[in-house]
Formats: structure tokens, sequence, C-alpha cells
């Protein structure tokens, strides 16, 4: 036999091996089975339903108090609920710094309150302090905007603030305590941080 037909014999012997492996493969791929999952291979994209790239859902105001979402982690729960608890608290500047349980509550010290109550902050800090602390930018469900004078956050989309509330809620004064919003206000001159992966 030529050397020429036993590479050509050869070629298709290897091809029809790889034909006939193509089913079970793609199979394998195709169902999440071991042999993809072993590889380390992707299969392409991932899947819709992943929580860690479904977008947050929105807390709801009502009565002046903050629901939370149904997708919400417990840490965003708890921040909402102990903010709750605060909420409707006249202003007090220094208020929430030396004592957790205050008769009032400044900016920072509501900011404080909310991320004790989710179990991220263990001391309070002043608006200044939260300008180095967490993450960098915007977070999925908390965001905290601060400057040297002021201190306010987003929780879970809604706005929880002391001051510049939306006065279309009925109760509320502006500049009076902590209170929820959902009226955005300007972000600009402050530096937004989060706390890590939130």
């Amino acid at each position: 036999m030529s050397s020429s037909r036993l590479n050509m014999l050869l070629a298709a012997a290897m091809l029809a091996a790889a034909f006939a492996l193509l089913p079970a493969s793609a199979d394998a791929a195709t169902s999440g089975g071991a042999s993809s999952q072993s590889s380390g291979a992707r299969t392409g994209g991932v899947s819709p339903d992943d929580p860690e790239f479904k977008p947050a859902g929105k807390a709801k105001l009502v009565a002046g108090k903050a629901i939370p979402p149904v997708d919400a982690p417990p840490e965003v729960v708890n921040a909402i609920n102990a903010a709750n608890k605060i909420v409707g608290k006249p202003y007090k500047y220094g208020g929430g710094h030396a004592l957790v349980e205050d008769s009032g509550y400044d900016c920072s010290g509501t900011v404080s309150y909310a991320l004790r109550g989710a179990g991220l902050l263990t001391t309070p800090l002043d608006s200044s302090s939260f300008m180095r602390w967490g993450g960098r930018g915007r977070g999925k469900w908390f965001t905290i905007y601060t400057n040297p004078g002021h201190a306010f956050m987003i929780i879970a989309g809604l706005r929880l603030d002391t001051g510049m509330r939306d006065n279309t809620v009925p109760g509320q004064i502006p500049g009076r305590g902590p209170r929820w919003a959902k009226a955005k206000r300007s972000t600009r001159g402050f530096t937004a941080r989060h706390p890590n992966g939130f």
C-alpha cells in the first residue's frame, strides 16, 4: 500500500472518530455535564437567573417607611429595618455618635445607624471619615454620598437623608432629621462610597 493511500485512510479514520465524539460532547456541554465542567470550559454567557448579574430590586416607600425588595440580601433588609426605627426622630447635631440609641440623629449618625443595623459598621463615623470608608463609587445595594459637611445614603433605590427630602410625603419637613425619600438630590461635591460586596 502506498504511503499517500495510507495517509488518506488514516485521515479518514481520524475524521470519523472526531464526528463520532461530537454528539456526546455537545450533549455534555449543553446539559452542563461533568465532561464540560471538569475541563473548565465555559459554554458561553451566564444564566439570566444568576443573582450575581441581576439588577438589584428597589425598596418601596409606604407611609414614610421603607419596605425592602424581596430579592434583597439580609444586610440590606437589616439596614432598612434599622433605619425605619429612627425615621421620624429629630435632627440632633452629634446624634447617634456618643449613643447608638439616641433621641435624635445627625446625617452621619443616621448613615452609621443603618450600617450598624446591617452589621457592616461597628463604630459610628462622621461624614469626613465616610469619604475613606468601604469601596470607591456606587454600590449595587448601598451608596453613601459624603463630603466634610454632609452624608446621606441610597439603600435599594431609596434615599436616607436628614435634609432636602421629598416634600411630597405628608408630614415630612425638610432638614428635620432622618427620613426616606424617593426624590433624588444632587450629588455634586460628594464622594460616593459603598460597603465592599454591596
